[in-house]
């Protein structure tokens, strides 16, 4: 055979080759994109999640509200990217978006504690202050009937009986 044949047929054979490893390159990057935006969307679900959960134990949120928008935008890149497929953006959005959900998630779940934490001082020094106040309470009556009794008993002591003329 010769040269030029050689490489015609070298070329037929590449064409028919290439599309196959193309094809499975493509499917690798294609499923790490998916199983990137899968964990994503997980990932900002548990931060939504903590989120909610922080808020109901009455922390104060909004800044976190705001990193979870922002994770909201990269997963939503994401899946544009995906669509389109751009697969390496796809990727790199979908790991961004988890970093931040990760980290909202963590930041919410300090804030519940501290929020609890507080709840549970606040009811402990309301708890306490209850306590001192219904003793005060009791040992002031205790203290005010003893000294009112004393001073009754003096008055009634000091009297001295009367006797009138009517009366006999």
């Amino acid at each position: 055979m010769s040269m030029p044949k050689l490489l015609v047929v070298l070329l037929i054979f590449l064409a028919f080759v290439f599309p196959i490893f193309v094809f499975r390159a493509s499917a690798s990057s294609r499923d790490a994109a998916t199983s990137a935006i899968s964990q994503a969307e997980e990932v900002v679900a548990s931060a939504y999640e903590a989120v909610l959960e922080a808020e109901q134990a009455g922390a104060n949120v909004s800044g976190l509200l705001v990193r979870l928008n922002e994770a909201g935008d990269l997963l939503a890149r994401a899946q544009v990217a995906f669509r389109l497929g751009d697969f390496d953006e796809t990727v790199l959005s979908a790991n961004l978006c988890s970093e931040i959900g990760e980290e909202v998630r963590s930041e919410a779940d300090e804030l519940r504690v501290k929020a609890y934490g507080v709840r549970v001082t606040g009811s402990w020094l309301t708890m306490t202050g209850s306590l001192v106040g219904v003793v005060t309470v009791f040992l002031g009556s205790f203290w005010g009937w003893r000294v009112f009794k004393r001073r009754c008993i003096r008055r009634v002591l000091r009297m001295k009986p009367e006797v009138s003329a009517d009366e006999s």
